[in-house]
């Protein structure tokens, strides 16, 4: 599900495996725009690297969903 603007402090959802991951940065390198996602309650796991899509309808995350919108939240 896409956003008009991705931005740190959103949480987003992992398709597959339902977790959560919280956005604590955003950057762009070239033309291409990055996040860095730390899964939800452990700042000890790894970080995840992941470019961001353009859409239509906005930005989105390949492989999560925004999760804030989400009942289960």
């Amino acid at each position: 599900m896409p956003v008009r603007k991705i931005q740190v402090g959103q949480v987003w959802r992992m398709e597959g495996t339902g977790d959560d991951y919280l956005v604590t940065k955003l950057y762009t390198e070239a033309l291409a725009t990055f996040v860095i996602l730390r899964k939800a309650g452990s700042e000890s796991e790894n970080k995840v690297r992941v470019r961001v899509e353009r859409v239509p309808d906005g930005q989105n995350i390949p492989g999560f969903a925004y999760a804030q919108e989400a009942d289960k939240f």
